[in-house]
């Protein structure tokens, strides 16, 4: 039994099985490039929180609930040029959920407004928050009880 069988049972049993993924390719390279033994284990650890932030990352999109994925980086400006873009990209840094703030999208159909909406939301999600994305005529039509609080309470929060 190699040294890295018995590795595994522990790294289970201490939550880091994801440290398995990389171990072989981070022990290779701690060797070709003669590492010292805190660099490895940084590496190690680096890889574990990685992967771990990007695992909640996904999660939060997923609860999110967005109908699709949509960036701002996508968004199509010229469409509508009386969209301020510079008051959404201020938006969009997400400092007025740090500041318990509310932001209301309003306009005609067809402007942009959801997209923009689900874009907050995922740069919100990247950045750590929970987000739970909800067209306003489906939250309207169920008087605001679907969102998780059961009210109309923020639907982004941290």
């Amino acid at each position: 039994m190699g040294l890295t069988d018995e590795l595994v049972p522990v790294l289970k049993k201490l939550r880091l099985s994801g440290v398995l993924q990389t171990l072989d390719l981070r022990t290779k390279e701690a060797i070709d490039s003669n590492l010292s033994h805190t660099e490895f284990l940084l590496r190690l650890c680096t890889d574990e929180v990685e992967r771990r932030d990007h695992k909640q990352l996904e999660l939060r999109l997923r609860r999110a609930a967005f109908e699709s994925a949509k960036r701002l980086e996508d968004f199509e400006w010229s469409f509508n040029p009386q969209i301020p873009k510079a008051k959404v990209l201020d938006l969009a840094t997400c400092h007025f959920v740090e500041k318990r703030e509310n932001a209301l999208l309003i306009g005609p159909t067809g402007v942009g407004k959801s997209h923009i909406a689900q874009a907050f939301g995922e740069r919100a999600c990247r950045v750590g928050y929970s987000v739970c994305y909800v067209a306003a005529h489906r939250m309207l039509r169920a008087g605001g009880s679907t969102l998780p609080t059961g009210g109309t309470g923020s639907a982004i929060g941290s």
